[in-house]
């Protein structure tokens, strides 16, 4: 089997899986309980987050562990909307966010809130003057991801931090989901970010856990109330097991960082060559401000769910645009939002890449794409 599909989730590495399961037997108190067991599982705790602080260079204050990326979009959003609203209710996203963002946004407008989204080029980069020009005297929010998820396209985080440094009241909050370990972290983790959102199971550690940066002083409201953890910010009995086990697999991922986007970038340049070649084949990504590993294609005239299930029964695993949105076969948003058509929309797919694919897969894919493609065109 060939896995092109580490966008939508990656293969916890035996490493982080041989944590949690240790950590799950030998270190199982409540990190809350009083007794040497809970003072155990606290201590794990503890050197959990300041691991995971000292790879992005921050302060260990500034991690709270979350369930994962939709629980820490969900939270920065309505934390922050329901915190400031008695100076503003206006929040600005842009319009190729992940529906993670997208949907709260769209639930917080029905609590009252004005939304805006901020558009983006032909290329699926956001337009920074146009979203200056939305910004108001009440805005209290501007949310972009880091690196888009359906196209890679890496946005333009440093220019929006140096807008808003002229606007010191309003969060930025950047959902980094896809860009942690895949592209330098100076690039979406400026000075002027004040929140980031994070998921473990796209850097190879288990699912249902990942974690946002809070920037201290920075206040919002907490969503999940209770018992009072992660210091009264995040209630609920912490996941100690899977928090160990998403530390340890990011140590893992940035040992290896070094060496990681020069290999992504040649197998995706390797498939943009080979795939340049056939002139129903559309592609997306960019050539430039990308993201390593993602790479988004059309071959016209043919649904993405057809490629896809074709290229499965070749035991090649790839998707359509967003995972978390492909079973409901609704068309691409970011593509929408480039103004691509919807016929050709329809027809993309999503080739996501791994440090632990190989030049001999890609070129295997492109063997098995060649035998597609003469089969579809002789149909069409």
């Amino acid at each position: 089997m060939i896995y092109f599909d580490n966008s939508a989730t990656t293969a916890i590495l035996p490493e982080s899986l041989d944590t949690y399961v240790k950590t799950s037997k030998q270190v199982f108190g409540n990190p809350s309980s009083l007794h040497y067991l809970g003072t155990q599982a606290d201590r794990l705790l503890t050197q959990a987050r300041k691991q995971i602080a000292d790879m992005l260079q921050v302060s260990s204050e500034e991690i709270v562990f979350t369930s994962g990326g939709t629980e820490g979009d969900n939270w920065v959003l309505k934390g922050t909307a329901f915190e400031k609203h008695p100076y503003g209710k206006h929040l600005i996203i842009s319009s190729i966010e992940h529906p993670a963002v997208k949907k709260t946004a769209e639930q917080l407008a029905d609590f009252g809130f004005e939304i805006d989204q901020a558009p983006v080029t032909s290329e699926g980069f956001v337009d920074v003057k146009q979203l200056a020009e939305l910004i108001r005297e009440d805005t209290v929010l501007v949310s972009v991801m880091a690196v888009n998820n359906e196209i890679g396209t890496t946005q333009p985080i440093k220019e929006i931090s140096k807008l808003l440094e002229n606007y010191p009241k309003i969060h930025f909050h950047v959902d980094a989901v896809q860009a942690i370990a895949k592209v330098d972290t100076d690039e979406w983790l400026t000075p002027r970010v004040d929140f980031a959102s994070f998921s473990a199971h796209k850097f190879h550690g288990p699912r249902g856990v990942g974690f946002i940066y809070w920037k201290k002083g920075r206040r919002m409201q907490a969503l999940m109330t209770g018992g009072g953890q992660e210091k009264e910010q995040r209630s609920g009995t912490e996941n100690v097991p899977a928090i160990v086990a998403m530390a340890r697999a990011l140590r893992v991922v940035f040992e290896k960082k070094a060496q990681r986007p020069e290999h992504l970038a040649n197998l995706k340049r390797a498939l943009i060559d080979g795939l340049s070649a056939y002139n129903k084949v559309t592609i997306f990504s960019p050539e430039e401000n990308d993201a390593p590993h993602i790479l988004c294609i059309a071959l016209k005239g043919i649904r993405g769910e057809v490629l896809v299930h074709a290229l499965e029964e070749k035991e090649i695993i790839v998707s359509t645009t967003s995972a978390c949105s492909s079973k409901k076969n609704t068309e691409s948003s970011t593509l929408a939002a480039m103004n691509v058509s919807s016929d050709l929309a329809t027809c993309a797919i999503r080739i996501s890449l791994d440090e632990s694919n190989t030049m001999a897969e890609v070129e295997q894919f492109m063997i098995v794409f060649e035998q597609l493609y003469q089969k579809f065109s002789k149909v069409n």
